[in-house]
C-alpha cells in the first residue's frame, strides 16, 4: 500500500487497493493527518457547505456594488432577465450561472465565502458552490452526497497543489478558476456515481481545455474579468462531467495535464500573472478605469 498520495495515479491506486471512493480515502487521510475522527472531518466540510449556501442566498438578493463600484449587480440583473425569458439551456443552467455570480459578488462585498481553490481572496470562489448546490437542488441530492462531492473537490485541489501553487501570481488564472473548474467537474462526477477513472478523466478534460488562461485583472482588483469568469467556467466544468460520465476519455493522463499547466505557468510572462501589466488590464478602457479609481481614492 502506498505511503502517501501525491499524484492522481497514487490516488487511483489507493482507491483500487482499498476498494473505496476518492472521498472515503481522503476523509480518512485528513482524519489521520489532523488527528480527528472522520465524523469531525465531515462536520468541518458541512460548515463549508453551509457557508456556500448562505453566500448564494445573500448574494442573490442584493445589488450592492463593490467598493470600486465596478461590479456587484450582475446576479440580480441576470435573475430578472431569466424571469422574463428563460435560459436556452433551462432551469439548471439558470441556477448555476446566477449562483456563480451571487457567490463571487458576495466575495467582492467582503462577505463570507469559501475559498475554492485557494485560501485567499479567490477569483474562482463561485464555481464549485454554484455547480454543486444548483445540481443538488435540481436533482435532490442529499447532504451526505454533497459533502462527499466537496471532499472529492478538496482532494483534487490538494493533489494539483503539490505541483503547482494555486495562485494567479504563479501560474495565471488557469491555476485559480481553471483548477476550480476541474474540481467542480470531478465533484459533479462523484455526485452522479461516476467511477474513480471517470472522475480522473473529468478533471483532465476540464483542466486541459482551460490551459493558458491568464490572470490580468483590471486595476489589480479581483473584479474584471474575474466575476464573469465564474459562470463561464462553472458551465465549463459541467461539460467536463458530461463527457467523462459518457465514457469519453482524455488522451493525456491527468497528471500530465497538471505537468503541462505547471510548464505553461513557468513560460507565461510575469506581466500576465496577477501583475495587471498586460492583457485586459492594459486595454484603453482598463487604463481609463484604473486612472479613475486612482483619482477617486487618491492612489498614486
Amino acid at each position: 500500500m502506498i505511503k502517501d498520495i501525491r499524484t492522481f495515479k497514487d490516488l487511483e491506486l489507493a482507491c483500487s487497493q482499498q476498494h473505496k471512493a476518492i472521498y472515503e480515502v481522503f476523509q480518512e487521510r485528513e482524519a489521520r493527518l489532523s488527528e480527528i475522527s472522520v465524523e469531525e472531518v465531515r462536520l468541518k466540510v458541512k460548515k463549508s457547505l453551509d457557508a456556500m449556501k448562505e453566500a448564494i442566498r445573500k448574494g442573490s438578493n442584493t445589488r450592492e456594488k463593490s467598493i470600486s463600484k465596478q461590479c456587484g449587480d450582475d446576479c440580480v440583473q441576470l435573475s430578472e432577465r431569466y424571469k422574463k425569458r428563460p435560459a436556452i439551456f433551462g432551469r439548471t443552467y439558470e441556477k448555476i450561472t446566477t449562483y456563480a455570480l451571487a457567490t463571487i459578488e458576495e466575495n467582492l462585498r467582503m462577505g463570507k465565502i469559501v475559498a475554492c481553490a485557494i485560501a485567499c481572496v479567490d477569483s474562482g470562489a463561485g464555481i464549485i458552490p454554484s455547480v454543486l448546490i444548483a445540481i443538488s437542488e435540481e436533482y435532490e441530492f442529499d447532504e451526505n452526497t454533497q459533502i462527499n462531492a466537496l471532499i472529492t473537490a478538496g482532494a483534487i485541489a490538494t493533489i494539483i497543489s503539490y505541483k503547482v501553487a494555486l495562485a494567479g501570481a504563479v501560474a495565471g488564472c488557469q491555476a485559480e478558476c481553471g483548477v476550480a473548474s476541474a474540481m467542480s467537474a470531478g465533484a459533479l462526477t462523484q455526485m452522479f456515481g461516476g467511477t474513480v477513472n471517470q472522475i480522473m478523466h473529468a478533471i483532465a478534460l476540464t483542466l486541459k481545455n482551460i490551459l493558458g488562461l491568464t490572470c490580468d485583472p483590471v486595476a489589480g482588483l479581483v473584479e474584471i474579468p474575474c466575476v464573469k469568469r465564474n459562470p463561464f467556467l462553472a458551465i465549463h466544468s459541467v461539460t467536463g462531467y458530461e463527457l467523462a460520465i459518457s465514457g469519453i476519455k482524455s488522451k493525456i493522463p491527468v497528471d500530465e495535464v497538471v505537468d503541462a499547466m505547471m510548464q505553461i505557468g513557468e513560460l507565461m510572462s510575469p506581466t500576465l500573472k496577477e501583475s495587471s501589466q498586460a492583457g485586459l488590464a492594459k486595454t484603453k478602457t482598463a487604463i481609463k478605469i484604473e486612472n479613475e479609481l486612482k483619482e477617486k481614492y487618491g492612489v498614486k
